[in-house]
């Protein structure tokens, strides 16, 4: 977490816990306005919304745990999940959600870039 200030975490930690309010509502379209655009094209495949498929998924979430800022780019970890988000002009927004650890190799996550 160093370089970051703690107003940085705490913005990133809120557009994760904004994004997961959404999904847990059964908001589907505020919960994709919180996606990076790459990620909510991700989910707008083979003819479904993104806002049907975002709430298709069955996302954990949590309450955070951790979170680490580096530069345009931040880490989430939630007690029963793990999001990346990327700073954007109009704030963070979801890059990656539904993310489990995989030991030395990438995390994988059911909603990505």
């Amino acid at each position: 977490m160093t370089g970051c200030s703690s107003a940085e975490r705490e913005t990133a930690e809120q557009a994760a816990t904004r994004f997961y309010g959404a999904v847990h509502d059964r908001q589907g379209e505020q919960a994709c306005s919180l996606l990076a655009p790459s990620a909510a094209e991700g989910l707008s495949t083979g003819g479904q919304r993104c806002a049907n498929a975002i709430l298709d998924l069955e996302l954990p979430g949590g309450q955070p745990v951790d979170t680490a800022v580096w530069g345009d780019e931040a880490q989430v970890r939630l007690s029963r999940d793990t999001v990346f988000l990327h700073r954007f002009p109009q704030g963070w927004l979801v890059r990656g959600a539904g993310c489990t650890a995989q030991g030395e190799l990438p995390y994988r996550c059911e909603v990505t870039t």
